[in-house]
């Protein structure tokens, strides 16, 4: 069985939101997209919602899909679906990561993903490296999320992507 987990790309005046494992955790050191595992009968807008909530105290609505990408870990099979994140308020916090950054396409391309962020990394610097001049915030993150069906929105591009800071 494969488990459906989400991920959010969050955008910020050009810059993406990435998070660092913590000690202790699975795949500790690695970077990886908020986001967080599907729970039986919720929706994976909710389920990002309430991760993002979770993790980095961080409140906002899904957008549209962005990226999916199929992994398996040896113990498990994961479907990572990353979304356009519209933050709205509160966080970033860490509560569960120990370092976050926000990257723009060269920063995202140094960093060492998890092997299931990988191609969501790639997907997000394609996006940044397309949109680059077009804005400072993503369109189509506060585009409704694409439907749970199958359907899939292509993200429109917009942010420009930077500089990696570091917390």
């Amino acid at each position: 069985m494969v488990k459906i987990v989400t991920a959010a790309a969050v955008c910020r005046q050009g810059k993406v939101l990435v998070a660092r494992r913590a000690p202790g955790q699975a795949h500790q050191g690695k970077w990886e997209f908020p986001g967080g595992k599907l729970e039986p009968g919720e929706d994976e807008g909710a389920c990002l919602e309430r991760e993002l909530w979770e993790e980095l105290g961080m409140r906002g609505r899904t957008g549209i899909h962005l990226a999916d990408s199929p992994y398996d870990y040896g113990q498990g099979r994961i479907l990572l679906r990353a979304y356009l994140f519209n933050w709205q308020e509160g966080g970033p916090e860490l509560r569960v990561h120990d370092k976050l950054a926000w990257a723009g396409p060269e920063a995202l391309s140094a960093l060492d993903f998890t092997p299931a962020d990988l191609p969501i990394a790639r997907r997000v610097s394609a996006y940044l490296t397309q949109s680059k001049g077009e804005g400072e915030d993503c369109p189509g993150a506060d585009a409704p999320p694409a439907q749970s069906d199958g359907e899939t929105r292509e993200a429109r591009p917009a942010c420009e992507g930077l500089r990696e800071e570091k917390r």
